[in-house]
């Protein structure tokens, strides 16, 4: 197996329901957030902690995702030759920074299956997975990089975790763990979506995750649950039980931009801290919240 963390798979197969109408014709990963698509922040989130290649798991109607990586040669020209160098420069970041390749998930068969399609792409190398509407804001130390840092010394599964209120442990799959140092764990079992009553701790799996190629033997190992899905949570579960899966508490502000309220907040976070726009945003609203 090969040890340098090179490549992403970015799950992006979905139909974006929790944001219909909107995303009835554009793939809800293209949504913006101020003045970017969401999946753009987690794209310079991999690239930020070393990523050379993304591999999307993409679907029918997601060729939005792709062309917004692509070089788009007239559009480049037209700016260049108006002399918006600013502009151009955003543009040709986009296809400069990584290689972005795409293999097709055909079934909505479960995140884990989404991660499995990868698996030729993949090939025998650790990888990143990385749920391309969960926003981590962390720019001095993206949380990528702090799962890359914790796999370069345990050479394990690790996956990003944080601790979430009773309220909503149902939400999420959550972890039984013993403390290795500061912020890492040792995973032991995970547990999905449990009851408050039933869940075994107030850690929860967060949409980032560090696999070894073993995670694909689990996978095909792993039975289809509800709907015919295949949960990566039981997959995870599998390696745990071997003593193959650490966890990383990550440090950062986590936003669910595939929720709409989420969404909402990580726009109203985004534009506050915008170089550009942050100082107006603020004082409209300030203003705007002395009116309610």
């Amino acid at each position: 197996m090969k040890d340098k963390v090179r490549k992403a798979v970015f799950p992006a197969a979905g139909l974006g329901t929790r944001f219909l109408p909107a995303s009835k014709a554009i793939p809800k990963e293209m949504l913006n957030i101020v003045d970017k698509p969401t999946i753009q922040y987690m794209v310079e989130e991999a690239v930020a902690s070393g990523i050379e290649q993304i591999i999307l798991v993409s679907a029918r109607g997601k060729a939005a995702i792709e062309d917004h990586f692509d070089k788009v040669w007239e559009l480049e020209r037209l700016l260049k030759e108006r002399k918006k160098d600013n502009l151009l420069e955003e543009c040709e970041k986009l296809w400069k920074m990584v290689e972005v390749i795409s293999v097709r998930q055909h079934e909505p068969l479960g995140l884990g299956h989404a991660f499995h399609c990868a698996k030729s792409a993949v090939g025998d190398e650790p990888f990143l997975g990385m749920l391309p509407d969960d926003i981590v804001y962390s720019p001095d130390y993206p949380c990528a990089k702090q799962l890359i840092d914790v796999y370069n010394k345990h050479k394990c599964s690790v996956i990003a975790l944080m601790k979430v209120p009773r309220e909503v442990i149902d939400k999420y799959g959550m972890v039984v763990f013993k403390n290795v140092e500061g912020n890492v764990v040792q995973v032991l079992d995970c547990v999905e979506k449990p009851g408050p009553e039933n869940a075994p701790s107030d850690l929860a799996i967060v949409a980032r995750y560090l696999f070894t190629p073993a995670i694909f033997d689990a996978l095909e190992q792993t039975k289809p649950g509800v709907g015919g899905e295949i949960q990566i949570t039981d997959a995870i579960a599998s390696l745990a039980r071997q003593g193959k899966v650490y966890g990383c508490v990550f440090k950062g502000q986590r936003f669910d931009a595939g929720d709409k309220f989420g969404f909402l907040e990580a726009t109203v976070h985004f534009a506050l801290n915008h170089p550009e726009l942050g100082g107006r945003f603020k004082s409209w609203l300030k203003d705007y919240v002395k009116k309610l």
